[in-house]
């Protein structure tokens, strides 16, 4: 009986052991402290908005016909290439060159008698002179003399017109460029009466393209000419295009609700890979700074708090709105710094420290694991482009202490 009560008194005192060691133990090691630090360095500072797009050709044509008629040959298919004052298609020209013929029977006509009226108007005018005929009979002579002078203006202003009709019965093309569509075949009869009906559209240079960005009215602000722009089309995805913005249009366009401005972008397509009608998923860089004195933005949200890094560490404020902390030892020193711009992942530090300083940027509580060197103990905003050719020297250290 001793024996076998001297084991389970072994037994309770080693699990009273162990239960300590995994409430204390866990406890101590529970309540290390690491701080998580980062250097002040150069950095390329970007800030961009993205928006939706289409591809479109700088300048293009509509080209229509102002008369009616049926088509009579085309000459032009998609993507033929064609020359200013090419004759591109012909409609069927019989009614228009008989609305010639009578107009210009019409003129000799109005020729006609206004020739009879002159002469009559000659003879009354010499008696008129001679008082052998009325006021009256002479101020009808002169009266048809004149209608006929207006009649012959007339009908030559309905041959003019009748040519120029004639005229437009042959299709001409307006610029040099590609045909990009054709909503006529031939034998196919086209109507004038009320609108300009569109035969063909025309694209002057496929090698220099644009794209006409849609940006939301939150984002317009910061949109100006002259803005680095990429973007990429469904078509090449793995083609990144680059362009500038040529123009923020002031028309406003209100869709469900959702207002968007109309920004220009110039879009070079040497290698003709874009194409009208794409949509593009654009990136416009609002800021661009390259070699700027930065830190991560989150070492200025930083605030040594005595209640988690307890009694060990001596905190020395100063007064200021933006700061950064070092650590000496087991000091905390405050440090007022002046910011400039961001992109919310870094702010430019102008003035306070110099580049080159270590400070803190986070405080680790228990066995949380630490930032390694690949994260570089940096935000990722899921809403902000990383900024091009960023600077990788940026490295955040963690010391424990």
């Amino acid at each position: 009986m001793k024996k076998k009560t001297l084991i389970i008194t072994v037994l309770i005192v080693l699990l009273l052991a162990v239960c300590a060691f995994f409430i204390f133990g866990k406890k101590k090691a529970d309540s290390r402290i690491s701080f998580q630090t980062t250097q002040i360095t150069t950095a390329d500072i970007s800030t961009s908005i993205t928006a939706t797009g289409t591809i479109e050709a700088v300048t293009t044509v509509e080209v229509g016909t102002q008369v009616s008629g049926i088509v009579n040959k085309l000459y032009v298919d998609y993507n033929s290439v064609v020359k200013k004052g090419q004759v591109i298609a012909v409609l069927d020209r019989t009614n228009l060159t008989s609305e010639l013929t009578s107009a210009q029977a019409n003129l000799r006509s109005a020729q006609t008698e206004l020739e009879y009226q002159q002469k009559n108007y000659a003879r009354y005018n010499e008696l008129k002179q001679k008082d052998l005929v009325s006021a009256a009979e002479y101020d009808v002579a002169l009266q048809s003399y004149r209608k006929a002078q207006e009649s012959v203006k007339v009908a030559q202003q309905s041959v003019t017109r009748a040519k120029t009709n004639l005229g437009y019965a042959t299709i001409y093309s307006p610029i040099d460029g590609i045909v990009i569509s054709k909503s006529v075949e031939e034998g196919q009869t086209v109507a004038a009466s009320f609108s300009t009906p569109t035969l063909f559209t025309i694209a002057k240079d496929l090698t220099d393209m644009q794209c006409i960005a849609n940006v939301d009215e939150a984002d317009i602000g910061g949109v100006q000419e002259g803005q680095r722009v990429t973007f990429t089309v469904d078509a090449y995805p793995d083609d990144v295009f680059s362009g500038t913005v040529k123009q923020v249009r002031q028309n406003a366009t209100t869709t469900n609700n959702v207002v968007t401005y109309e920004v220009v972008i110039t879009a070079p397509n040497a290698d003709l890979k874009l194409k009208p009608g794409l949509t593009a998923n654009v990136t416009i860089y609002t800021l661009e700074r390259s070699g700027v004195v930065s830190v991560p933005s989150a070492a200025l949200r930083f605030t040594p708090e005595p209640s988690i890094i307890g009694k060990k560490y001596v905190i020395k404020d100063v007064p200021g709105e933006k700061k950064l902390w070092t650590l000496e030892g087991n000091v905390f020193t405050a440090h007022k710094v002046e910011t400039g711009i961001t992109n919310g992942v870094h702010t430019e530090i102008k003035s306070g420290l110099e580049e080159g300083a270590t400070v803190v940027m986070d405080i680790i509580v228990g066995k949380q694991e630490e930032t390694t060197a690949s994260g570089e103990g940096e935000e990722n905003s899921p809403f902000m482009p990383g900024p091009p050719n960023r600077n990788k020297k940026n490295s955040n250290n963690t010391n424990k202490k």
